[in-house]
């Protein structure tokens, strides 16, 4: 099985926040996760926040965990992977 570093969604109706988390490929959105990384708040009224564990995503990365894209565009935006 391959894993992914995904969005899991969280938070009300039109007020969503996300998970970063490690998963499954086959795993449903919002299913069992292997690890959590971090959070991702698009809807903040000030800069959305971002917060993630940059150490145990580049050790994930190292052991061949593909990032969908989403979770790409922002660990390029925050210089964690340049890939």
């Amino acid at each position: 099985m391959s894993v992914k570093i995904r969005l899991k969604r969280m938070g009300a109706k039109r007020r969503p926040y996300y998970r970063i988390v490690v998963a499954e490929s086959t795993a449903p959105r919002d299913g069992k996760t292997i690890d959590e990384l971090g959070y991702y708040h698009p809807v903040e009224a000030e800069d959305r926040q971002f917060k993630i564990d940059a150490d145990r995503a580049k050790d994930w990365l190292a052991k061949g965990a593909q990032p969908s894209d989403t979770v790409k565009s922002l660990l390029n935006k925050h210089q964690i992977y340049l890939g």
